[in-house]
């Protein structure tokens, strides 16, 4: 299962990879990405629908699903 997050406060590379490493972080994800462009950000794996964007606000940004 996949996901899909849109997220605000993501202006760089290093954004993106604050925002993937909180998610790699969440028990059951499996893969992440995040682009700062699009504004969105994807987690693979099984976790709980909630933990994904949970984990993206608390590394300082606003998420949902």
């Amino acid at each position: 299962m996949t996901t899909t997050l849109t997220v605000e406060g993501m202006s760089c590379g290093h954004c993106e990879q604050t925002v993937e490493e909180a998610l790699c972080d969440v028990s059951g994800v499996t893969d992440a990405s995040a682009d700062h462009e699009s504004g969105q950000a994807s987690a693979a794996g099984d976790a709980d629908v909630p933990a994904p964007a949970q984990a993206v606000e608390d590394a300082g940004y606003t998420a949902t699903a």
